[in-house]
């Protein structure tokens, strides 16, 4: 049996027991609750500055570059060609800093109604050193998962547009094992999204008029995913259901404030309460429902299976807020706040965001301060470098 140094532990910890320390799980509450856990949990990390600096809010705000892990459905409203963003979000840098999540997304529009997109997101769990029973190194090794996306995103109307997505998901987390044990093998998934985006322009008496938006994205709708070839054990991958809407202000030609909502909810079972049964040597569900079920029966049955009923469906919905101010198109400030119930997480966080646009150059920039329970993005920067073109398209679309 293999022993692990003080680092895999680290990677235990960031692996297997992630979507717990991404959730920051209190004691197990008296009410039965649960917290809502998942395979490949770092495709719910905010990878862009922008809604990092927003609490994690993206469902309606305007378009930009990352839209794909938002809604990309907005990729259709773009007022520009083509665009590029590259970014990097720190995780757990209190600990270790050779961890985090990088990103790179493109789009181009194809006409004024249509446009297709890609994008790949890579975490890294940095370098593992794993020994034998005798403390004699076998060897360093590098955990990581990656998710490979495209999208195509279509005007229904001047001011309707779906999309549809597909992903791959591949997760290594143990590449050390799979030199001795066979069984042992990275997990594979395909999912696909499926979004709506709703921008109706207004007209307000002594401004420069305004926009209202709504979003819907159902993210990451997939089969389960397994990292071993000899069990029947698998794992959800986080399906997740996004909604809320945006307003924009225009202030004057030079000024003009946004503020956002987005709620949020894993379309996941929750897990039943249960007890173990000394007779059958095994533990039986006494309040809930069965969570061992197909990924589509899943999505259905989480939207009811709550061991304690409604008020607990209410607690998996997470609510984000935020605001963003923008100066003659240049300059931004932003802020956020991301809420969760403390029965299913307690993740609680601000969020202080700015960026900076000139010519086709971008960059973004978002810092997260927490309210209750530490977070792995405290005392971090997270930024996002974007290049967009043809930014003079607004125009022509607005006159059409």
């Amino acid at each position: 049996m293999r022993q692990i140094k003080s680092r895999v532990v680290l990677l235990l910890i960031c692996t297997f027991v992630m979507s717990d320390l991404f959730a920051q799980l209190p004691p197990e509450p008296t009410d039965g609750s649960r917290v809502i856990s998942t395979s490949v949990p770092f495709l719910t990390i905010a990878p862009d500055a922008r809604s990092g600096g927003m609490g994690d809010v993206g469902a309606a705000t305007s378009p930009d570059v990352y839209s794909m892990f938002w809604n990309p459905a907005k990729y259709a409203f773009s007022d520009k060609t083509l665009g590029v963003g590259i970014g990097y979000v720190p995780w757990l840098r209190g600990l270790v800093n050779d961890i985090g999540l990088a990103s790179v997304a493109a789009f181009y529009k194809i006409g004024d109604k249509q446009a297709v997109a890609m994008s790949l997101r890579y975490f890294s769990m940095g370098e593992v050193q794993y020994t034998d029973d005798h403390g004699n190194s076998l060897g360093n090794y590098k955990p990581n998962e990656f998710a490979v996306d495209a999208t195509y995103s279509r005007k229904f109307s001047r001011e309707i547009s779906g999309a549809v997505a597909g992903r791959f998901i591949y997760s290594n987390l143990i590449p050390g094992y799979q030199n001795t044990d066979a069984s042992v093998r990275p997990g594979y998934s395909v999912a696909a999204d499926i979004a709506f985006y709703y921008r109706h322009p207004l007209e307000i008496k002594g401004t420069s008029g305004g926009i209202i938006a709504f979003g819907f994205d159902i993210s990451n709708i997939g089969a389960k995913i397994s990292y071993s070839s000899s069990s029947v054990q698998s794992n959800f991958i986080p399906t997740n259901l996004r909604l809320g809407p945006s307003f924009t202000l225009n202030i004057d030609d030079y000024n003009s404030i946004s503020f956002s909502l987005d709620l949020s909810k894993l379309l996941v079972p929750t897990p039943p309460v249960t007890q173990y049964d000394s007779v059958t040597k095994t533990y039986v569900i006494i309040k809930g429902m069965d969570n061992n079920v197909s990924a589509i029966r899943g999505i259905m049955q989480s939207f009811y299976d709550a061991p304690y009923g409604f008020k607990e469906e209410l607690q998996e919905i997470d609510v984000s807020i935020a605001a963003e101010y923008w100066y003659n198109k240049l300059f931004s400030i932003r802020t956020g706040y991301f809420y969760e119930s403390k029965y299913k997480g307690g993740r609680q966080f601000f969020t202080l965001g700015a960026g900076l646009r000139y010519n086709v150059f971008g960059l973004d920039f978002s810092y997260l301060i927490p309210v209750k329970n530490n977070n792995p993005l405290q005392n971090t920067m997270q930024f996002t470098l974007l290049f967009n073109f043809d930014t003079e398209k607004k125009t022509k679309q607005a006159s059409e």
